[in-house]
């Protein structure tokens, strides 16, 4: 619970932008395929989550680092009275 606490959500034009433990983040907005079902107000590939940005593009993201990553986006848009949606 502890490393959650820690990680910031940073909305930009398209992209969202998380700060954990001195590393950074930067999800953008991508377009769902055409077979989605839903009318989300943002679309995250999960394979697009996997490694933090420069200068730390070698540190991989583990599986606890997402989980806490993908709540922290929900609650965040959440607040934000939108939604999210992860393939």
């Amino acid at each position: 619970m502890a490393r959650r606490s820690a990680i910031q959500i940073e909305m930009t034009e398209g992209a969202i932008r998380i700060l954990s433990g001195g590393h950074v983040l930067t999800i953008a907005n991508s377009a769902p395929p055409p077979d989605a079902d839903e009318d989300a107000d943002f679309f995250i590939r999960l394979d697009d989550i996997d490694h933090w940005d420069a200068p730390d593009e070698e540190i991989s993201i583990d599986i606890v680092e997402l989980q806490a990553i993908l709540e922290a986006i929900e609650e965040e848009l959440e607040r934000h009275g939108l939604s999210v949606t992860f393939e």
